[in-house]
């Protein structure tokens, strides 16, 4: 019997024991890293512990990302307590505001998650370094508090479900649109506590940014984590960057699978999550026909703020505006991100697009700051969350997309394709 690539990676972090799901396992991690929220939320009180310093200053990163640059005084005050405890423990990869960005899109930037790795995140998408071949777990506080002082994790191993992707993607389409696709099918608790590992010819004609994309949204399933398998599309991504050492894993052909998922990707349209649930996906063009006029347009975040998607809305934006009454916010998901936008001349295209263009960070998508939405209001946004209130008003409707969906809603003025707006 073979193993999937999530097991062997988990074998290997216990000098090579072999697991099976349903094992409660103690792997050592390659690297632990929380935001302001996490952080806080574990160190408050702990004070007497703490004297003992984490595990590895080199392996343990601090990013305020949610509500940076401060938003008021106890946001201020949050971020100040995690500056004091990055200073006093000396982690090495601590990131203040000018020189910071979201969380799960600096690390992999940095090199700080890497193929074969066990990465532990005080934050439920820290499924996103899944895209790298990592074992990338999302965790509470407590869990996130004991991995940063003692270099390992309790687990149940999970079993693995596997999405067999196939062909390639069409125009306009990405990897928010796969795994909106997959999380309409199964259901916001449709992986409860399973592994998704994204495999088959067709994962292979996919971006990075679309890797990203979609084990950023793996959690919105209730998967533990999501994993695609490092290839040449990995390793071109990885190399310049890696600041340690990895390893490479498969999954051997004879692994055993809870289940099998077939996706087809030539097949696939623009998708639409619709109020106030994840799992409530259309075809975004099912969705353009009802012309539902929107009052916002956020692009950013975690899962859609990387150079691709800014680039893929410039298209959109370029040589027109945002309709009258839409607030067109873009915020690039890091330092790296918004230069190579301001170099490629994308920043000047939102502008003229009468966007505004703010610091990376979260931003609204936790309903944090810089374009929360009042009662009534209707947003098109390429975050990952829309239930009720997460945007801001419990009133407020919020419909989840891809950048070129969003960008095509701003300048209509309703959800619309961007066959319709080009």
């Amino acid at each position: 019997m073979g193993y999937t690539i999530a097991e062997k990676i988990m074998s290997a972090h216990l000098g090579g024991k072999a697991v099976a799901s349903g094992d409660i396992i103690m792997p050592g991690v390659d690297m632990v890293f929380g935001n302001e929220l996490g952080t806080a939320l574990a160190i408050h009180g702990r004070e007497e512990i703490l004297k003992a310093g984490v595990y590895d200053r080199s392996r343990v990163a601090v990013i305020p990302d949610h509500f940076t640059p401060n938003r008021d005084v106890p946001s201020a005050e949050l971020c100040a307590e995690v500056r004091r405890f990055a200073g006093e423990q000396g982690i090495e990869h601590y990131f203040e505001v000018g020189r910071l960005g979201i969380e799960h899109i600096i690390l992999p930037e940095k090199g700080l998650i890497n193929p074969g790795e066990i990465v532990v995140g005080a934050d439920s998408h820290t499924c996103t370094g899944g895209a790298l071949g990592a074992l990338a777990i999302g965790t509470g506080s407590a869990d996130f508090f004991y991995a940063m002082m003692a270099g390992e994790i309790w687990l149940r191993v999970p079993e693995t479900v596997k999405v067999d992707l196939t062909g390639a993607l069409p125009p306009y389409v990405t990897g928010k649109d796969v795994i909106l696709e997959l999380i309409g099918r199964i259901g916001i608790d449709g992986a409860n506590y399973r592994i998704l590992e994204f495999a088959g010819e067709g994962a292979g004609s996919l971006s990075m940014a679309d890797r990203f994309s979609i084990c950023n949204m793996a959690v919105e399933a209730g998967a533990k984590t999501a994993i695609f398998a490092p290839d040449d599309v990995t390793q071109a991504y990885i190399k310049p960057r890696a600041a340690r050492p990895y390893h490479l894993y498969a999954s051997d052909p004879d692994a055993v699978y809870r289940d099998t998922i077939h996706i087809d990707l030539t097949r696939l349209s623009p998708r639409l999550a619709c109020p106030h649930n994840p799992g409530n996906v259309k075809p975004a063009g099912e969705v353009a026909e009802q012309r539902l006029a929107v009052d916002q347009v956020f692009i950013g975040s975690c899962t859609n703020g990387r150079i691709e998607d800014l680039r893929l809305a410039a298209e959109l934006l370029r040589g027109r505006k945002a309709a009258p009454g839409v607030r067109l916010i873009i915020i690039p998901g890091s330092r790296e991100v918004y230069a190579a936008a301001l170099d490629e001349g994308l920043i000047k295209v939102f502008i003229e697009a009468q966007a505004t263009v703010g610091p990376p960070c979260c931003g609204p998508c936790i309903g944090g700051h810089m374009g929360v939405l009042a009662s009534g209001e209707r947003c098109v946004s390429t975050t990952n969350r829309n239930f009720r209130g997460r945007m801001g008003s419990m009133e407020s409707e919020v419909y989840l997309s891809g950048a070129a969906v969003a960008a095509a809603s701003a300048v209509a003025g309703y959800i619309a394709l961007p066959e319709g707006v080009m």
